[in-house]
């Protein structure tokens, strides 16, 4: 069977960029197939309401695919064992869920047998990279269409052209560029443009203000088995379930607000705000029992390991095969991270209260303190003469 002449697969998430395009390739002859990849973006009902959307811009056919699950197996464990926040601060909201959505959609582009796939990506941000890399390995042969970016459209452009067509255009949608996913929300506006400028707070759309968080504190306690997550409050659950409720407990207590400045895939300044409270509550937790079980050396890979592929996947490198090898890494490092982790949520705060484990290196080998019976006083002293000597020697060479 011949694919049709003009039959194109739109990468569709229903807001302002992606519904510009809907509309733009059908005016264009399309026959538009629009898919939304799920990684948490809907909240409840609002899948329904895309759909619509999709149908209302034009589109001849849409498809809804649940990739939660996936994005926890496939890419979510790995930042999570390997404590991933780009900057110190950033937990590669949304953004590490586009490589699940772009290889979905490719797969599906072979399925539905069209010569096209389109995003709504422009030319400034890092989303475009993801998407094109993982067509153009996976759908070599499909052409690849970006009508944002292609025609350097802004978003009072995309406004402009829906609404002279009749169709409706939140104003807060606008104003601003919110990404929803199971890991997290970003927020792109007018302040993201600015370093100095915070986000208002009636800009957030998950967490609350801290004027309207609890009183009181919550404590729960977080299970993991190889360093993934699997219990909360002793009632085990599966990935999706226990990252959505984790993230809505954050939310209640106004945990997981920040902003981030970095370097984009295009070598440019980018700053962004985002939403983000169950890696703010996971990562801090499973890093503690990762110190309680790992030695200092693993510790110390690991982390290493866990930049370098929060970076690759960040900047659009997950089909590289050296990721797998990272994987393969994080999996044999973690097979110790096995336990359970306290946290107190309040007040914006997740504190980590203690963690316990079978595997705990704590007072195994020796008790830290002055109890300890592993060695002497002068094992001690020897050994802190060794430590010095070559830096003594570095000394007295520099003095000359």
């Amino acid at each position: 069977m011949m694919a049709d002449k003009k039959r194109c697969i739109l990468a569709f998430s229903g807001g302002l960029d992606t519904s510009f395009c809907a509309l733009w390739l059908a005016d264009q002859g399309y026959e538009v197939i629009t898919v939304t990849v799920d990684t948490g973006t809907f909240e409840k009902g609002e899948a329904e309401k895309v759909a619509a959307r999709a149908r209302e811009l034009g589109a001849a056919k849409h498809i809804t695919f649940d990739g939660r699950q996936k994005f926890f197996d496939t890419v979510l464990v790995n930042l999570i064992r390997g404590n991933v926040l780009r900057g110190g601060v950033y937990p590669l909201c949304v953004g590490a869920e586009r490589v699940v959505q772009a290889i979905e959609i490719a797969k599906i582009a072979g399925v539905e047998n069209v010569t096209a796939i389109a995003h709504g990506s422009t030319g400034a941000g890092n989303d475009q990279l993801r998407f094109d890399v993982a067509v153009r390995v996976l759908a070599p042969g499909v052409e690849l269409i970006t009508p944002i970016r292609a025609g350097n459209i802004q978003r009072a452009d995309s406004t402009k052209y829906l609404t002279e067509r009749g169709h409706t255009v939140p104003n807060k949608t606008t104003s601003y560029s919110i990404n929803r996913g199971m890991w997290g929300i970003t927020i792109g506006g007018v302040e993201t443009h600015d370093s100095w400028l915070p986000l208002p707070d009636d800009a957030y759309v998950f967490t609350r203000n801290l004027n309207d968080t609890p009183d009181a504190p919550e404590e729960i306690t977080i299970g993991f088995e190889t360093g993934i997550p699997v219990s909360l409050n002793g009632k085990k659950m599966n990935g999706v379930e226990l990252v959505e409720t984790i993230g809505e407990l954050g939310a209640k207590h106004g945990i997981g607000r920040g902003m981030h400045v970095g370097t984009t895939v295009m070598n440019i300044k980018g700053r962004v705000a985002f939403e983000a409270p169950a890696p703010a509550i996971l990562i801090p937790a499973h890093r503690e029992l990762e110190k309680l079980v790992l030695t200092k050396l693993q510790s110390q890979l690991n982390a290493q390991m866990g930049e370098t592929y929060g970076t690759h996947l960040h900047e659009g490198r997950f089909l590289d095969p050296a990721m797998r090898d990272i994987e393969k890494f994080l999996e044999t490092n973690q097979q110790n991270v096995t336990g359970e982790v306290r946290v107190r949520l309040h007040k914006a705060t997740a504190f980590v209260l203690g963690a316990r484990s079978e595997f705990s290196l704590l007072g195994r080998g020796g008790t830290y303190g002055e109890s300890s019976g592993q060695y002497s006083g002068a094992d001690a002293a020897g050994y802190c003469k060794v430590a010095g000597l070559e830096m003594a020697a570095a000394h007295l060479a520099r003095a000359k």
